[in-house]
């Protein structure tokens, strides 16, 4: 009789497990395939070729809110100190002062943006709360013209169909209020027809949004133990080979938050799956940090060539 046919059927268990983590394979798939939907390749001056992510529509429609509140909270402050100033002068001070808060209306709302893009953040206020920047589609600096450029735009995107929305009235027809409603909903709704949900600006200035997020780098795993010990571990291709990327992961985090009693369970797991005889007086977590270094390697060469094992279950 075949080995095939006297071996015991899994147990339900083992089926249910075995489920579960295809069906997590699954989701993280599609979850790197929406993300990728969002990542562009972008080849500096030097040469030197960085993956990108792109700000979606609804986080610039976001940091914009965000800016508005910022702006227009300023601009009623402002206001205020200018009314208590001048309100001992009559209707004199009250000319004096709309004059004075139309002219600083106009400049800081249209100088906002140019003042903080043209800074070492290249992000206003809210486009740094949402974790995103300016950035120039050729990959060179950011340059002030391109900053005046994408910025005066606004003025025709968002400012023009806004004083025809809001100046419906005697003076202005209802046909050129409609004009201004579908003006201000091309400009509005532009960037979810381009791949790179880019705005008017961005074409004529040559930029696009992207993501800035504040990343912290963390200490290496392995840099607490000594060469020497990490040497008295020599894995083979087929024990490094029965682990991919989300086991890496998984056991990263291991290594970095877990108790000593789950590193144990996860070291003996390892053992036994990769068929390891345990060396006298082996620490768990120097097995751990060894085997996480050499899995690292192998994934990064096999990677090179082409090929990216995502997980244990995977067998291209």
């Amino acid at each position: 009789m075949s080995d095939a046919a006297t071996a015991a059927p899994p147990s339900p268990a083992a089926t249910e497990a075995a489920r579960q983590a295809a069906v997590r394979r699954r989701q993280r798939m599609a979850l790197e395939k929406l993300q990728r939907k969002y990542i562009r390749d972008l080849v500096t001056p030097e040469g030197a070729v960085l993956h990108l992510k792109i700000a979606t529509f609804m986080e610039r429609v976001g940091a914009f809110l965000l800016d508005f509140i910022f702006q227009w909270g300023i601009v009623l402050l402002v206001a205020y100190a200018v009314g208590v100033m001048t309100s001992a002068m009559g209707w004199s001070g009250w000319e004096i002062g709309q004059a004075f808060l139309a002219v600083f209306v106009f400049v800081f709302r249209n100088f906002w943006f140019v003042f903080f893009e043209m800074g070492r953040k290249a992000a206003t206020p809210g486009k740094r709360i949402v974790g995103l920047r300016v950035a120039s589609r050729d990959g060179g600096a950011l340059r002030a013209d391109a900053v005046f450029a994408r910025n005066f735009m606004r003025e025709i995107e968002v400012g023009l169909p806004l004083t025809f929305l809001f100046g419906i009235g005697d003076d202005i027809s209802g046909l050129i209020a409609l004009f201004g409603f579908l003006w201000a909903g091309v400009f509005m709704f532009f960037p979810l027809f381009n791949k790179d949900k880019l705005r008017v600006g961005d074409l004529v200035a040559g930029t696009w949004v992207i993501h800035a997020p504040k990343d912290k780098l963390k200490a290496d795993i392995t840099s607490a133990v000594s060469g020497e010990r990490m040497a008295e571990f020599a894995f083979t291709p087929a024990q490094l080979d029965a682990y991919g990327i989300h086991e890496l992961h998984v056991l990263e985090d291991v290594l970095r938050s877990a108790t000593v009693e789950v590193r144990k369970e996860v070291a003996d797991r390892i053992r036994t799956k990769i068929a390891w005889q345990r060396q006298p007086n082996e620490e768990d977590r120097i097995f751990l940090e060894a085997y996480y270094a050499g899995l690292r390697r192998r994934l990064e060469q096999r990677m090179l060539f082409g090929e990216k094992k995502v997980d244990k279950f995977d067998t291209r």
